[in-house]
């Protein structure tokens, strides 16, 4: 069971990565005011969500303690950059303070997997 605890961890790395990619990848874009959120940054969202989901299940599958606030703040905040990603992902531009929402919520995401204990 460790081990498959570790493959969705990979994958959930995965994610955060290709969302936190995507949006470094499109801050000069954001500085002309033309950035959009790319497929990339869909795709590393709901990696984020399916993974995050399997990992809980799986530790408390092996009686291990998952704090259940931090993990609902974190999918709230998940829902959100999702729902913003999802919503305007064809639009050709996205407004700077709304594109720079989804990177603060996911930089926001990232300190709160890491301090929080």
């Amino acid at each position: 069971m460790d081990v498959l605890i570790h493959i969705f961890v990979g994958l959930h790395i995965i994610g955060i990565a290709a969302l936190l990619g995507g949006f470094l990848t499109q801050m000069k874009a954001m500085g002309q005011g033309a950035a959009r959120f790319t497929p990339a940054m869909l795709h590393g969202a709901l990696t984020m969500l399916v993974t995050g989901a399997a990992l809980i299940g799986l530790n408390q599958a092996q009686d291990t303690a998952v704090d259940n606030v931090k993990m609902g703040v974190k999918l709230a905040l998940l829902i959100v950059i999702l729902g913003l990603v999802y919503v305007k992902r064809d639009d050709e531009k996205v407004e700077k303070p709304l594109f720079g929402l989804v990177g603060l919520l996911t930089v926001v995401n990232i300190f709160i997997a890491v301090l929080w204990t």
